[in-house]
């Protein structure tokens, strides 16, 4: 279940939030969110 909430980050990792995504939307050849990439980034950390 998602919840939609409001969060501030600092522009670093803004940055580096969206090369991810960037690097997954030319993996997977599909859409891939900034939500999704954060939260797959979150996954893998906690």
């Amino acid at each position: 279940m998602s919840r939609r909430v409001t969060i501030m980050i600092d522009d670093d990792l803004d940055k580096k939030i969206r090369i991810h995504q960037a690097k997954m939307l030319q993996k997977e050849n599909a859409s891939f969110s900034y939500s999704k990439a954060l939260n797959e980034i979150l996954r893998k950390c906690i």
